[in-house]
């Protein structure tokens, strides 16, 4: 066995960042990866690879992709600045979030995108999810303008295929148990192997292994009962293991427990992320122009209340609140063509029919009061210019809830139904660390060689959660608590 500096528990985006960190600085350096080697990755493995960056201008983003010069110019792109990053998290969050942390994250945003760049990944324009073409022009709209290539696979790729090139060593199947101390200092980790328990000494620890979404019991205690309904959309190996081992040694739990990031799914969605197949294929995300109901034939949300980014990781809690667990997208030939990507996937369920009535039929719902519904909200709808590549103010008038922004009528068939449920991927309950990630005890004193990052920092976000930030956050509080973890090591030899 090696002698390390540095254990990164963990093996998603966070815990290679702070790996490829702590190994720039020249530290020796140990991933821990308690799956199996064809189920490695986190969280991230299944992300659709949307970033949210603060950007500037879109000069900036075109340091960060290939873009030939005709492409260039069609395109328009809002800026968007590391305020307008700060703003989004406060707002969604109802300014919740700890300020500090948040300046952290938006400030050091587009810096690190650059740094992992330099060690291979890969990003593109996220025209799929977020432009659309107007008039011969690519709009973007909603400050999440990029990606990785090939989604979470593509970024897992890169990251593990750079630590194999530095010499990063990475054990598969490999469980921390315990966090060794001396005098209140971190002197190793105890892990369980297929050979059986190890201890492993070490100086610095960094804690990047997810939240506890996958144990159903840490989640209907910190969430509720009826979250033992939800579906598991990331890894099955996020268990709360990193918290517990924290806190046993004197650690802060903070943030907001319980609450959470879940959205929409697909009603036939694994109960687990399925390996075989990633990149977020199973989530509905264009409910903004749909009509979204009940099994009792209700609305229950203002699906154009803003851009899908701002409110589908709140809206799936609003699924799982629903009889059933269940909620029916409902669209019409106008809209249907410009759904996103997933709806058109093998895998996607739904119902269709030429006329709303025969809809009803198909699906699992009181049918009399879902025709009342649409029939209401048909009439609610008000006159405007429907554009689905800015809030356009095209609303309804007298229905509760109201709809804001794109409501068209649901008139023209056919007439589709997607059944969604909630997938939770995240908690938002981790530990108190300082921005740099060093982690804190109850008293507010660093715990001398224990740094966390990615879902283990908890105060970053609450109630809500911009799309694309949970990345971000995941590779700029990695490559902090790697350097961090790094320098702490060497300071201790």
């Amino acid at each position: 066995m090696s002698n390390y500096d540095v254990i990164v528990v963990g093996a998603g985006n966070a815990a290679l960042c702070a790996a490829i960190s702590a190994k720039e600085q020249g530290s020796r350096v140990l991933v821990l990866e308690k799956g199996p080697i064809e189920k490695r990755g986190g969280n991230s493995f299944f992300t659709d690879g949307a970033i949210r960056v603060a950007y500037n201008n879109f000069n900036a983003i075109t340091n960060l992709i290939d873009l030939d010069e005709e492409t260039y110019k069609k395109i328009d792109m809002p800026e968007y600045s590391a305020q307008d990053f700060y703003d989004d998290i406060m707002r969604v969050s109802q300014n919740q979030s700890k300020p500090e942390l948040i300046n952290q994250l938006v400030t050091q945003s587009l810096h690190t995108i650059e740094w992992m760049k330099s060690h291979g990944v890969e990003f593109e324009l996220n025209y799929a999810n977020q432009s659309f073409e107007k008039e011969g022009r690519i709009q973007f709209w909603g400050g999440l303008p990029i990606k990785t290539v090939e989604k979470g696979i593509g970024l897992m790729r890169s990251l593990f295929n750079r630590c194999e090139e530095l010499g990063i060593d990475v054990w598969y199947e490999s469980a921390a148990t315990k966090i060794m101390t001396e005098n209140n200092e971190v002197t190793g980790l105890e892990v369980k192997t297929k050979e059986g328990t190890q201890k492993i000494p070490c100086q610095s620890v960094v804690l990047a292994c997810g939240s506890f979404e996958a144990d159903k019991k840490k989640r209907a205690e910190a969430l509720g009962e009826e979250w033992n309904a939800a579906l598991v959309r990331g890894t099955e190996f996020n268990t709360g293991d990193g918290i517990d081992m924290a806190v046993e040694v004197g650690a802060q739990k903070f943030g907001q427990y319980d609450g959470c990031h879940a959205i929409g799914t697909d009603a036939n969605a694994p109960r687990v992320g399925d390996f075989q197949k990633p990149g977020d294929i199973f989530k509905k995300h264009s409910y903004p122009y749909s009509v979204m109901v009940n099994v009792d034939g209700n609305r229950f949300v203002d699906e154009g209340a803003d851009f899908r980014n701002y409110t589908y990781a709140k809206y799936g809690k609003e699924v799982l609140k629903q009889p059933k667990n269940i909620a029916y997208q409902i669209y019409d030939a106008k809209v249907r063509p410009i759904l996103r990507e997933e709806y058109n996937l093998e895998e996607a369920t739904f119902f269709e029919a030429p006329t709303i009535e025969e809809l009803a039929v198909k699906i699992d719902i009181n049918k009399e009061q879902f025709l009342q519904t649409i029939k209401e909200f048909n009439e609610a709808v008000q006159e405007g210019v429907f554009n689905p590549s800015d809030k356009d103010g095209k609303g309804t008038k007298g229905i509760t809830p109201p709809k804001s922004n794109w409501a068209q009528t649901i008139s023209e068939g056919p007439f589709y139904a997607f059944p969604v449920t909630c997938g939770i991927t995240f908690s938002f309950g981790g530990l108190a660390t300082t921005p740099d990630g060093e982690v804190l005890r109850e008293n507010g004193e660093k715990i001398e060689g224990l740094f966390a990052a990615g879902e283990m920092i908890g105060g970053i976000f609450y109630e809500n959660y911009p799309g694309g930030s949970g990345l971000m956050s995941g590779s700029v509080f990695g490559k902090l608590a790697g350097k961090s973890a790094a320098t702490h090591a060497q300071a201790v030899k």
